[in-house]
């Protein structure tokens, strides 16, 4: 091969051997997740398939698979959780709303009770559990059309099982803002490179009902943010908690497009799964009452302002006749 060949192929070759290294898999054993996304209540748009093609979240997923030796299966359909099902994967992620034992807006299969309990079961004999954002938006409580003050009550014990087995569960979200999220724990698997605190654009919840085993891993600084929804003080929003010899995590993060192509989002969620699957390591002792001790003082109800009624007299606006252009496209 001649020199002035060797000078044209070398970039590509070059090329050629960075992109091999981000996309090979390190020296860890391949891990089967199931990223389960059944939208009873309401669905968002970065798990909604669109004409059979994945998410936005599971092509991300797929991409963070590759470079970490995952394989995902998608699904939506709640009528196959059970003991043998679940049997086959290392690591279960919800992203998930409402009552997952209905239909519910999706008209998905539903889980059965004896399925939700198999998820209960499989964590708690050793295995890993991921909730991103409306994970806390699943089986509430209070009667999902409940929107009264018991939403914004604290169960403790009586709360529903999975509440208990999440960690607290969604009251309700303002507008979209930056936060200010304070790192409680760096030493924890994903939040090396993350820093003391960090902030960005995000639909970011308001919990309640936290479990007091929490091992809180980022804190929101909800006095400073804007809206009814977070008048209160600061309050767990990413955590970890042992389920019997399982492992637990949650973060509300998740919303937004651009949070899944985030690089801070997808440590901490890379670091979340390698964690739940039990190939990295972390101490998480219960802090919750120690760095969020106001975690327990809920947001004020504010009873919804009444939408205006209707104007029968007034006559709807005359739809302006569309261009030939327009009519074109």
């Amino acid at each position: 091969m001649n020199r002035k060949t060797l000078s044209l192929l070398l970039p590509l070759l070059v090329g050629a051997l960075v992109v091999s290294a981000l996309w090979a898999a390190p020296d860890a054993p391949k891990r089967k997740i199931l990223f389960f996304t059944k939208s009873s209540g309401y669905e968002h748009a970065v798990i909604s398939w669109k004409n059979g093609q994945p998410s936005w979240a599971e092509k991300t997923l797929l991409d963070l698979g590759a470079q970490n030796n995952w394989e995902f299966t998608f699904s939506k359909d709640g009528s196959k959780f059970s003991k043998e099902y679940l049997s086959q994967f290392d690591v279960v992620m919800f992203y998930t709303t409402g009552d997952l034992c209905s239909p519910g807006t999706d008209g998905q299969p539903p889980m059965t009770l004896e399925g939700k309990q198999a998820l209960f079961d499989y964590i708690k004999s050793g295995k890993g559990f991921v909730g991103t954002h409306s994970a806390s938006d699943t089986f509430h409580t209070a009667n999902e059309s409940q929107k009264g003050p018991d939403r914004y009550a604290n169960h403790g014990e009586k709360a529903d099982a999975y509440v208990r087995f999440l960690g607290a569960e969604f009251i309700k979200h303002g507008a979209q803002q930056e936060a200010k999220n304070t790192v409680i724990d760096p030493a924890f698997p994903g939040f090396a490179k993350v820093g003391n605190d960090f902030s960005f654009m995000e639909e970011w919840y308001s919990l309640k009902d936290f479990t007091p085993d929490l091992h809180v891993l980022t804190v929101m600084d909800a006095p400073a943010m804007k809206g009814d929804e977070y008048k209160r003080p600061p309050y767990p929003n990413t955590w970890a908690r042992k389920e019997g010899d399982g492992r637990v995590f949650y973060t509300s993060m998740g919303h937004r497009e651009d949070v899944w192509t985030n690089p801070i989002f997808r440590d901490i969620l890379t670091g979340a799964l390698r964690w739940a699957a039990g190939d990295v390591k972390a101490e998480i002792p219960a802090n919750v009452k120690e760095v969020a001790p106001g975690a327990w003082t809920n947001p004020p109800y504010v009873e919804p302002k009444p939408k205006p009624a209707a104007n029968p007299d007034k006559k709807p606006a005359k739809k302006a006749a569309a261009t030939p252009t327009t009519a074109a496209r």
